[in-house]
């Protein structure tokens, strides 16, 4: 549809003709990165660096998506309007975690616990979207087999799950420039192609919107970066593929599509298990990019690694989802 390469054309105009102004207004507040002592010492050098990009990159999601919708209340809209809002949710969690940590100088932001709530609110509405007007809707869909499992009253908690997941992904995959943009991309260019393949082309116009803004993001955000997205694009991204995953009911298929993401949560995870039960650390230091920093590869080179691992599991799963359709 003519409506998914404009929309996805518009986000990308947005950002790119927009964000100039945008860093310029954010210097001139000294709305700057603080980077960590404790980080690789390479990092150091992007303290200061305007951060907040998230809100550029929601208001060229935003615009185009509004404007281009059918918002006639048919199921299918329901779930792109539920897709959509769990991501501007999100994205406003994000906003608040900035916020606090710059404007209100509190170095850790939100309280986990405040962030928790607010995320399981954000589940409960994809939840209520997801399962409007659905005949199965607490089937859990494993794809690669023909498998079927009736999840029951447990089905907002795995929505929760993913929501919390995805989101938390992304995060710590905003930690070198360019790597969280370039690799939400790739994700959601695999769900361009899955909702296209199953004939929802209002959660493909989301899809494109998402793309648009983080390839014109990117313009800015590429080593080096004259911008960061903060938790406002990191959360706000996250919650934007946890929703196309809840409603193309590839929950289970996420871990292939957004592989990149597991492995950086994994890495967090096992180092804190690692650290916590033996006091020895299996990676230099988590998220796994910052490993390989420690290891002396250059920041472009883990950057186009991680595009490249994040392309093939993105490829692998819509292979899978192909298949499962037919």
């Amino acid at each position: 549809m003519a409506e998914v390469l404009i929309g996805g054309t518009a986000a990308l105009l947005i950002c790119i003709f927009l964000s100039p102004k945008f860093i310029e207004f954010l210097r001139v507040r000294e709305f700057g990165q603080h980077v960590r002592d404790d980080g690789p010492q390479g990092h150091l050098g992007k303290a200061g660096t305007p951060t907040m990009g998230g809100i550029i990159m929601f208001v060229a999601v935003v615009v185009p998506f509004a404007i281009l919708s059918n918002w006639s209340g048919s199921t299918g809209d329901w779930k792109a309007i539920g897709a959509f809002g769990a991501a501007v949710a999100c994205s406003l969690i994000g906003f608040l975690d900035d916020y606090t940590k710059i404007v209100k100088r509190r170095s850790l932001g939100l309280r986990a616990r405040t962030k928790l709530v607010l995320l399981a609110l954000v589940s409960i509405g994809l939840w209520l979207a997801a399962t409007r007007g659905a005949e199965l809707p607490s089937i859990l869909d494993f794809r690669f087999a023909d498998l079927y499992i009736h999840v029951g009253f447990l089905y907002p908690v795995l929505i929760y799950l993913v929501v919390a997941g995805t989101t938390s992904g992304v995060n710590l995959a905003d930690g070198l420039d360019g790597l969280a943009a370039g690799c939400v991309a790739i994700v959601a260019l695999a769900y361009i192609a899955i909702t296209f393949a199953s004939h929802q082309y209002q959660l493909a116009l989301l899809a494109s919107c998402v793309v648009g803004a983080c390839v014109g993001f990117l313009w800015f955000n590429a080593f080096p970066a004259t911008i960061f997205m903060g938790d406002t694009g990191a959360l706000g991204l996250g919650g934007a593929i946890a929703g196309l995953a809840v409603m193309t009911r590839t929950e289970v298929l996420l871990i292939l599509i957004g592989g990149i993401f597991v492995v950086e949560a994994l890495s967090v995870l096992i180092q804190i298990i690692a650290f916590q039960a033996f006091r020895k650390r299996v990676f230099l230091m988590a998220p796994l990019h910052h490993h390989f920093e420690l290891k002396a590869w250059s920041e472009t080179k883990i950057i186009l690694r991680f595009w490249i691992i994040a392309a093939i599991g993105a490829a692998i799963g819509f292979t899978i989802y192909a298949h499962s359709i037919k």
